[in-house]
């Protein structure tokens, strides 16, 4: 994703053992899988079956390491593509919110689990003033502004989140690079 600063060496991340798995990356479990699905979705059994016997674990796709040759092998692409092709039929939509939600169908319950340190998510809170996150505890490798607020929003709009000072050295179009360009 384009909201993100990777504050570690991000070849830590390239070297993890996803212990035979396709996927890598931070699960959350016990998720409340309905609010991502529609009632028609979880109204056909054989859609709703998809999760039978599986953790209710999600990851946020903004971060994974895959495995490229066992993801062509296995034909992921194919079945993302084919839940994908569901939700735009005419019968109606199956999920909300965009990219998630296939990959939830394809891989949730079958991912390698990473250590929370790579995606510490949710920084983007929304815009709304007072609206701000703080960090999870535990160590940071990179942080996550995903979430409707991003930083470079609120630091344009002059209301940025504590945090949001984390990504202003890295902000190419942001207040600090326009006073260097007049000053040329």
């Amino acid at each position: 994703d384009s909201d993100l600063v990777v504050v570690d060496d991000v070849a830590k991340l390239w070297r993890t053992d996803l212990g035979g798995r396709t996927v890598g990356a931070p699960e959350y479990c016990h998720a409340n899988f309905t609010k991502y699905f529609t009632d028609r979705f979880w109204s056909d059994k054989q859609f709703a079956g998809t999760f039978a016997g599986r953790r209710p674990c999600y990851f946020n796709t903004g971060v994974m390491v895959l495995d490229l040759a066992r993801w062509r092998r296995t034909g992921y692409t194919r079945r993302i593509e084919r839940w994908m092709e569901i939700q735009k039929s005419p019968a109606g939509r199956i999920y909300e919110l965009g990219s998630l939600p296939p990959f939830l169908l394809v891989f949730a319950g079958h991912v390698a689990p990473i250590e929370h340190r790579w995606n510490q998510h949710g920084l983007g809170g929304d815009n709304v003033f007072g609206s701000c996150r703080d960090l999870h505890p535990g160590p940071v490798s990179l942080l996550h502004w995903s979430g409707s607020g991003k930083p470079w929003a609120r630091l344009g709009a002059g209301r940025p989140c504590p945090l949001d000072a984390l990504w202003a050295p890295f902000d190419l179009y942001g207040p600090a690079d326009s006073a260097a360009e007049g000053s040329r």
